[in-house]
C-alpha cells in the first residue's frame, strides 16, 4: 500500500516530464536549417506538450498528490515547452530574416514567459485558495505558444511554404503582442468554476459546431486559429468591461448612498463575497 501511494506522487509528475520532452523534441527539430515539415512537426511536438500539461495538475488532484514539488517542476516544464520551444520555433519559421529584431521578439517571447510564471508562483503562495482562482492574471503561458503553433500549422496546413516575406513584420507584432499579454493584468478566465448545466452544455455545442464550421468551410488548419484566437479576444473583452466597471464604481463612490440590506437573505452574501473577491484579485492586479 505504501509503495502504490509513492506511485501515485510519481504519476503526475510523468506526465509534467512528457511535456518537457515534447518541448525538447521541438527544439531538435528547429535547430540548425529547418524544413516547413520539421517545424510543423515541432509545432505539434509543443501541441503534444499542452495536452500533456493540462492533464499534470488533475492528476495531481484526483490522486490527491498535491506537493510543491509537482509546482516547481511545472514551472520549469512551461519555461522550456511554452516559453523556450516556441520562441525557438517562430524565429526559425519567420523571424530569422529579420535579424536581430527578430531574435530579440522571439527571446522576449520566452523571457516574458518565465516572469509570468515566477508571477504567478508568487501570486499563488499569497493566495488563500492556493491559486485555484476563477481568473489568471496575465494570458497564461500554455495558450500563448498555442497562438504561436496555431499559426505554424495554418500557414503549413494551407501552403506548406516557407512564409512569405510580407508576413513576417505582422508576425513579429504578433509575437510581441503575445509576450506583452503575458507579463499584463489583463484576466484570463481558468474555468476552473465551470459546472455541467444546459447552458454550458450549449456553449460546448456551438464552440464545436463552430470548428466543424471552420473545418469545412475554410480548412482544418485553421480550426486552432479560431480557438486560441477566441480565448485571447474574450480576456481582452472581458477586462475591458471590467476596467470601465471599475472606473464607473469610482467617479460613483462619492455620492453613493449607504447599502440597503437586500431581503434575499444568504444568496445576497455568497454574491456579495464574489464580487469582494474579484475586486482583490483585480486590486492585486493593478499592485502589479
Amino acid at each position: 500500500m505504501k509503495n502504490l501511494r509513492k506511485l501515485m506522487f510519481v504519476l503526475p509528475n510523468l506526465f509534467t516530464v512528457t511535456s518537457i520532452f515534447c518541448g525538447f523534441y521541438a527544439l531538435t527539430l528547429v535547430s540548425g536549417d529547418a524544413t516547413p515539415a520539421q517545424l510543423y512537426q515541432a509545432a505539434l511536438a509543443i501541441f503534444f506538450a499542452i495536452f500533456f500539461d493540462g492533464f499534470d495538475g488533475r492528476v495531481a488532484r484526483l490522486t490527491k498528490t498535491q506537493s510543491q514539488f509537482g509546482v516547481e517542476l511545472d514551472s520549469l516544464a512551461d519555461v522550456i515547452s511554452f516559453g523556450v520551444a516556441p520562441g525557438m520555433l517562430v524565429y526559425k519559421w519567420a523571424l530569422a530574416p529579420l535579424g536581430f529584431v527578430g531574435l530579440f521578439a522571439s527571446f522576449a517571447f520566452a523571457a516574458c514567459g518565465a516572469l509570468r510564471l515566477a508571477r504567478f508562483n508568487v501570486l499563488a503562495q499569497r493566495s488563500p485558495h492556493g491559486g485555484a482562482s476563477r481568473f489568471f492574471v496575465g494570458l497564461p503561458i500554455p495558450l500563448a505558444a498555442g497562438v504561436v503553433i496555431s499559426m505554424v500549422i495554418a500557414e503549413y496546413g494551407a501552403a506548406a511554404q516557407p512564409v512569405p516575406p510580407a508576413a513576417r513584420v505582422p508576425i513579429l507584432i504578433a509575437t510581441v503582442f503575445l509576450s506583452l499579454l503575458m507579463v499584463s493584468t489583463v484576466r484570463y478566465r481558468t474555468f476552473k468554476d465551470l459546472r455541467l448545466s444546459r447552458k454550458s452544455a450549449m456553449v460546448f455545442m456551438s464552440v464545436i459546431a463552430a470548428g466543424v464550421l471552420i473545418a469545412t468551410q475554410l480548412h482544418p488548419a485553421y480550426v486552432l486559429v479560431a480557438y486560441f484566437g477566441a480565448y485571447l479576444v474574450l480576456g481582452l473583452v472581458e477586462s475591458g468591461f471590467l476596467l470601465g466597471s471599475h472606473l464607473v464604481k469610482k467617479r460613483a463612490a462619492p455620492t453613493a448612498g449607504p447599502s440597503i440590506p437586500s431581503a434575499a437573505g444568504v444568496g445576497d452574501e455568497d454574491e456579495a463575497d464574489d464580487e469582494d473577491e474579484d475586486d482583490a484579485e483585480v486590486d492585486e492586479q493593478e499592485y502589479l
